[in-house]
Order: C-alpha cells, then structure tokens, then sequence
C-alpha cells in the first residue's frame, strides 16, 4: 500500500459528508497542502473554506482535472464522496475522457474509476484507498449502535449479506434489503437510497438493509458508506436493522449517525 504523503494531497469530492471528514482527518495526519477538485451540483460549497485550492469541474472534465492537479504540484489523490449514478450517465466528457470511455468494454463504478486512476497514473499521479486517514471509522464486527436486536434479524443480516455480495460480485449493487428471509429490494442503478425506499416500503416495516463491499473490493474507490442521511432514510422507509460489512465499511459522522440510531430507534450491525 502506498504512503500518504504530507505535503500535498489532492481530492477528488463528490457528494454529501465524505469530503468534509477526510479533509478534517488529513489536517489531523498532518497534511500541509489540501487541493480540491469539486463537481457543481454535487461537491458542498463549503468545501472551499477548507481546503487550500480549489477548483470546479463539470463530471467528464478528466484533461482539465488532471492538469489542475499538476499545476497544484499534487501526486496523490483520494476520492471521497459519491456522484449522482444519473451524472455518470450525463457526462460532457472532454478528449481524454473520451479516449478513455472508448476502450471500456462495460462501464460500472469499478471500470469506470480504475480508468481514472490509470489515466492519472500516466501522468504520475497515483489514486490512493478512498479510506486513507479514515481506517478508525471502519467497525469491526458485532452490534454497533442503537438497540439490540433478537436472533431473528441477525439472521436476516446474514441472509441478506449473502445475497448482498453475490449482486456486488456482478456488479448490480451493494445493497439489499430483507424481511422474514425475503429479498425484498436489490439495489441498481437507482442507488443505495431509492433502493431502501422501495424495500421498506414492500416490508411494511421491520426491514432489514445490508450493504457490503464487493468481492476483491478496490479501496481506492466505490467504498461503502453509511451516514446521517443512511439512518434517516431507513428511518423514514421502515428499515430498523442496518447491517454492513465489517473492517469495509465507513460509519461517517459517528456521533451523529449514533444518535440518529437511538432517536429513530434503528440498529446498527456489522457483520464478518
């Protein structure tokens, strides 16, 4: 695994708080020098005050991304933080994104930012694991946070965690949603969200949401999450039992992901 240099780390920020927590753990760390380079309509605004340069980018503007980095004197990136799976159908691709969409046989979040991180690679810029500075918010495995939970929907976590890394494995989605040993929503294209609403809302409550990494998961991208806005989705779709993979999961904001699970009485679970 490559080390994390001090001086100079770029990120690549996409949505939500992810940007927001690597940027405070990479002060924590050390690192001198925080370049950004942030998408519009995606990356939060308030990334600017916290990093030492910054720079926006349409989704596809890979040429223009890297030449920024260059001129930043940047040769280690992390990306943190998801786009919209709609925007990576939306791309305004420039020459090099181009060349590069045109040798991808299929284009999923693995070939799509392993391609990214070989084209940076040409130019000396090496993608590090999307966890660096973060491996504390990684749980290990056993109850986490909100209320115990009975036997029955520990079983449940476990149904679903293997149903969860067979669709990882080709690549539909990391995450399931199950109920009395039901499948009752697999994630796609539509993403983690809109999946847990459709599945808490045929469970009628009591639903159980399990996501995992994919099976030789590249951590230098598409790494699992689970946040605030995890918790209060769940909440709201009838989903009391969450349950990741523990050791390749990122719980960020803890504290407030642990009081959303007692406040909205869901249960938080990591499994082996």
């Amino acid at each position: 695994m490559t080390t994390p240099h001090l001086d100079t780390i770029a990120l690549i920020a996409g949505n939500g708080v992810y940007p927001e927590t690597f940027v405070a753990a990479a002060r924590k760390a050390g690192v001198r020098k925080l370049v950004a380079a942030a998408f519009t309509n995606e990356t939060k605004p308030e990334l600017a005050a916290m990093v030492d340069a910054i720079e926006w980018f349409r989704v596809g503007q890979l040429g223009k991304m890297i030449s920024f980095f260059k001129k930043q004197g940047v040769t280690q990136v992390v990306m943190v933080g998801q786009i919209a799976p709609k925007n990576l159908f939306d791309l305004r691709p420039d020459f090099r994104m181009l060349f590069m969409l045109a040798k991808l046989k299929e284009r999923n979040a693995e070939t799509l930012f392993g391609a990214i991180g070989d084209e940076m690679a040409k130019d000396g810029i090496t993608l590090l694991p999307a966890t660096t500075f973060l491996e504390d918010l990684m749980p290990g495995a056993g109850h986490v946070a909100g209320a115990q939970v009975r036997k029955r929907r520990w079983e449940d976590a476990e149904y679903g965690y293997k149903i969860a890394k067979e669709s990882s494995r080709l690549d539909i989605g990391q995450t399931v949603v199950v109920k009395n040993g039901t499948v009752l929503a697999v994630e796609a294209f539509e993403g983690t969200n809109e999946a847990v609403k459709r599945g808490g809302m045929l469970g009628k409550g009591g639903a159980t949401m399990v996501k995992v990494s994919k099976p030789n998961q590249d951590m230098r991208f598409d790494v699992p999450v689970v946040g605030p806005e995890t918790i209060r989705t769940a909440a709201g779709a009838g989903v009391d039992v969450i349950a990741v993979e523990a050791g390749k999961t990122l719980i960020l904001s803890q504290p407030e992901v642990f009081r959303l699970c007692q406040d909205l009485k869901v249960s938080l679970l990591a499994l082996a």
